[in-house]
């Protein structure tokens, strides 16, 4: 029995990576409850596995006490100093009490709750393993799809990829290869259930990681991610060294970096600019590809005021005003655009800070300043 036991416990653990001592706990967990079962005994007891020398015994255990309320779970301290004299109250007396044919009946008795322990133990470890990969992405293959879900196979485990996480615009077919981003892992009665997902902005930043290395070493950061899934995003990168160009780092050698990721997200256009402390610079860069001529900030409603050239009054705002909005979700200012003559009529362009005013206020300093001096 030693030999063929320990056979199949190296097996198991090779196969489904669960440890032998999970795999005896199991085991002896199981026999303890057919021996209650088949032989009708209520009281405590241990079942003790010896791989050295191919033994399972049953031993009951009893508690030492005074005076004896149950002969089943207790034994007076006189007979149990008749086996020792040493035991005291308080102590535990175990005496084997292993039935002749309890191989057979609890082998078979023990089949079903050893499977069911194997199985928790194998989804505990597909739990503690994809748990620890929330946020991150994976690649899989598409299994099946339902009205409202596709499962993902990611090898141990099926993911779930819901309706609203799923680019719209992309189609899905059974054997398709796909990544897809962890958004969450739950333990439920039928094992782990992962959550995936398409549209997540995290998505959007491991595939930046992935792809430019600057990112993943941490020469050039990622502040900020707007994203409407499928048409555009708009991301904003920062370079701790000067000499740095975070966006070109991003948008690589002739675009090639940025347009990998543009194909793996199926065309989804995507806007990098340069994040800035300054709101006033951050606003203008993040409603690219749009001139700004002027940003007016209100620091107390958190909003800013934008001025455009008339010309780019709808670039600025974008298709069904995506590109504002996308903007105002990237920088965390409302963004209010103005084309530059509705701002001239309303009194509020140009104004002393813009760059126009500045400009002519030079103009008139160095026309009161002489650069000659007559000689007398």
């Amino acid at each position: 029995m030693s030999s063929d036991l320990l056979d199949a416990l190296t097996a198991l653990e090779k196969q489904k990576g669960i440890s032998r001592d999970v795999l005896i706990e199991a085991i002896e967990a199981a026999l303890v409850t057919a021996y209650k079962r088949n032989f009708n005994q209520a009281q405590n007891v241990r079942v003790d596995i010896n791989l050295a020398v191919g033994t399972m015994l049953v031993y009951s255990r009893k508690d030492v006490v005074e005076e004896v309320t149950d002969d089943r779970l207790q034994i007076s301290l006189e007979d149990a100093r008749a086996i020792n004299p040493h035991y005291v109250v308080g102590d535990v007396v175990e005496e084997e009490v292993t039935p002749r044919n309890f191989g057979r009946i609890a082998a078979q008795t023990a089949k079903q709750v050893v499977t069911q322990r194997v199985r928790e133990a194998e989804r505990g470890l597909i739990y503690e393993e994809y748990v620890d990969r929330e946020d991150d992405i994976v690649s899989g293959i598409v299994e099946r799809l339902d009205a409202r879900n596709i499962y993902v196979g990611l090898g141990k485990v099926e993911a779930v990829l819901p309706a609203n996480e799923q680019i719209q615009t992309e189609t899905y077919r059974p054997h398709d290869r796909i990544k897809v981003y962890i958004t969450k892992v739950e333990r439920t009665s039928r094992g782990p259930q992962v959550f995936v997902s398409r549209t997540h902005p995290g998505f959007l930043r491991r595939l930046f990681e992935m792809e430019v290395p600057e990112i993943f070493e941490g020469i050039v950061e990622i502040k900020s991610i707007a994203r409407e899934a499928g048409d555009r995003s708009k991301i904003s990168v920062y370079a701790h060294n000067e000499e740095i160009d975070p966006v070109g780092s991003c948008v690589g050698a002739k675009g090639a970096r940025v347009q990998t990721i543009v194909n793996e997200l199926n065309g989804e256009k995507i806007d990098i600019v340069e994040w800035s402390e300054d709101p006033v610079v951050f606003v203008a860069n993040a409603l690219s590809p749009s001139k700004v001529l002027d940003v007016q900030v209100n620091e107390e409603e958190k909003s800013t005021t934008v001025v455009v050239p008339d010309y780019q009054l709808s670039l600025a705002i974008g298709k069904r005003g995506q590109n504002a909005r996308l903007a105002a979700k990237l920088t965390g200012w409302k963004i209010d655009i103005k084309s530059e003559t509705d701002a001239r009529e309303l009194g509020i362009y140009p104004n002393e800070n813009s760059p126009e005013v500045i400009i002519e206020n030079m103009d008139d300093e160095l026309d009161d300043f002489d650069f000659y001096k007559d000689e007398e």
